[in-house]
């Protein structure tokens, strides 16, 4: 806590990893809410979020069939989702973008969350492509880049 309190920034968020595998994090956020800090957490999205603390905005991914990992989306988490939560989709292919567009409209994402992310996997696919589809199909969904991957180079980690 004196660490973060020496950046003096209203804003704190967890990430890296997945922390919700860190067995303290849960208590820490809700610390750094009692404090008055605002608390994001960018979590996969394959552990229960139902535990978080409901002060904190939570930005979820849905692992698309392209990441390799779609098996290991816990679905559950979509029920425990509030109109403060974020949910992300990083995406690589049409394949990838249709599965995430039936996703968004099966659950009703878009009005259950502040915001869906659809994103592409850098590198894989041109993110002008996903622009594209998304307009076609009217999705109510924000489009975003992995800033990092072109401040610092695509594989450096840490950043």
């Amino acid at each position: 806590m004196d660490m973060i309190s020496a950046y003096h920034c209203p804003l704190v968020e967890i990430t890296g990893g997945e922390p919700l595998l860190q067995k303290n994090v849960l208590p820490l956020m809700s610390m750094l809410c009692d404090s008055g800090y605002t608390v994001l957490l960018e979590t996969s999205g394959a552990h229960d979020i139902s535990k978080v603390d409901p002060r904190v905005h939570r930005i979820m991914d849905l692992k698309t069939p392209g990441s390799g990992e779609v098996e290991k989306n816990l679905w559950s988490n979509i029920d425990h989702l509030n109109a403060g939560d974020e949910v992300k989709f990083v995406m690589g292919s049409r394949e990838d973008y249709d599965w995430s567009r039936d996703k968004v409209q099966r659950y009703k994402l878009s009005s259950r969350c502040r915001a869906v992310l659809f994103s592409p996997i850098f590198g894989r696919i041109d993110p002008r492509e996903i622009v594209e589809w998304i307009l076609t199909d009217k999705l109510n969904v924000r489009f975003q880049l992995q800033m990092h991957k072109f401040i610092w180079k695509p594989t450096q980690r840490g950043v």
